[in-house]
């Protein structure tokens, strides 16, 4: 095991340049109270988004990729994505090129306020596929020549009139046998090692027979391998009911596997039964290499400011070291997180809804305050 890894950080945009400070101070501390000064990480600053932009006039230099593959273990804020034009989504970018295909969001409760009556009983980790469905981007505006000619292509193989516009905006959502078995197998290897009882296939098969409901075949292929026959529990679920499902039946569920869309949707309604995606950690993970990264948005308004939760920036850095075998320290920061949230202390979003839940015996930290309350907390 590495004592001093290097680990590449990407500031991210907008509050990234608070909550990423106030992750790293956190860790630190963590990993020398743990290990009483015998392991240290070594960060490394990498570019990318508008600072990167700024220094070196590309959002994603190819110099921090680079990085990523050499140290295999990285950590990113929040970079912006804008919505209907301009650049590419560089979080989906970074996952193509170095083809992280397994992007990892586990869910559960440490004491926020909370829309459900038992939060307590969150305790989920969404795999979502993140190169195939969707994130393929495979797709053409209206009225442009390549949607004309696949509209054209659709026609000839017999779809009717009716079921495409000749003017329609065209995407493609391709799901391959190899890339959703591998994602499936990642999941599985994933929840034998943590002691998951049940995984439990997401999917729109009963629209989408060859697509999602063939996400669901070859998954169960994956789970009658003599690697995982026997060993975990298999089932799943209509997408629409599984959104209903984790709110009325929310301790039955251990893991859920999805394809891209509806992992993406599932893992963020997950998040809102525990607090928000300012509660959520999140990973992407290949074959050898790994990104963690903040699960919410760059929310340029508040940048600056010292006022935003970096929870989510936090708890992936504990992803993170789970994911280097640093469990203790990993340990270390969910606790005194646990413990923090039960003194009442938090950001503005975590008081403003503690107060709306007529909790008053409460107070308002900044963003780096409430770094300092998780160390002050640190039960090592």
């Amino acid at each position: 095991m590495i004592q001093n890894p290097i680990i590449p950080f990407i500031e991210g945009d907008g509050i990234g340049v608070d909550i990423t400070p106030a992750m790293i101070k956190v860790v630190d501390s963590a990993v020398e109270r743990v290990y009483e000064n015998k392991r240290k990480i070594e960060w490394k600053e990498i570019l990318a988004g508008e600072k990167a932009f700024q220094q070196t006039g590309e959002h994603l230099p190819q110099a921090s990729l680079e990085s990523l593959r050499e140290h295999v273990v990285g950590i990113k804020g929040p970079l912006t994505t804008p919505v209907g034009g301009g650049i590419r989504s560089l979080n989906v970018t970074i996952r193509q090129i170095l083809d992280l295909y397994s992007c990892v969001r586990p869910v559960r409760w440490y004491g926020s306020a909370s829309p459900l009556k038992h939060p307590e009983q969150m305790d989920v980790v969404i795999f979502r596929e993140n190169t195939e469905d969707v994130y393929a981007g495979v797709e053409y505006e209206s009225e442009s020549l390549e949607a004309k000619k696949i509209i054209a292509l659709l026609k000839d193989l017999g779809v009717r009139d009716d079921q495409v516009c000749t003017d329609a905006a065209v995407g493609i959502k391709p799901i391959s046998p190899g890339r959703t078995k591998r994602h499936v197998r990642k999941a599985l290897r994933w929840a034998i090692a943590k002691g998951r009882r049940l995984a439990t296939l997401m999917h729109k098969g009963n629209i989408m027979k060859f697509t999602e409901g063939a996400f669901m075949r070859w998954g169960y292929e994956v789970a009658d391998e003599p690697e995982f026959k026997s060993k975990i529990q298999v089932n799943d679920r209509i997408a629409d009911n599984m959104f209903q499902q984790l709110l009325t039946r929310t301790d039955e569920y251990d893991m859920i596997i999805a394809p891209n869309l509806n992992g993406d949707y599932i893992s963020d309604a997950a998040a809102a039964g525990v607090g928000g995606l300012g509660m959520a950690p999140g990973a992407n993970i290949g074959d050898g290499l790994a990104v963690f990264e903040a699960t919410h948005g760059s929310a340029p308004k508040y940048a600056g400011l010292n006022k935003v939760n970096p929870s989510s920036l936090i708890l992936s850095a504990a992803m993170m070291l789970e994911y280097l075998g640093w469990q203790e320290a990993a340990d270390s920061i969910h606790k005194s997180l646990e413990t923090t949230l039960a003194q009442r202390l938090g950001t503005y979003d975590l008081v403003r809804c503690w107060r709306n839940e007529g909790e008053n015996n409460v107070k308002e930290l900044s963003c780096s305050g409430f770094a300092d309350a998780l160390i002050g907390n640190n039960p090592y």
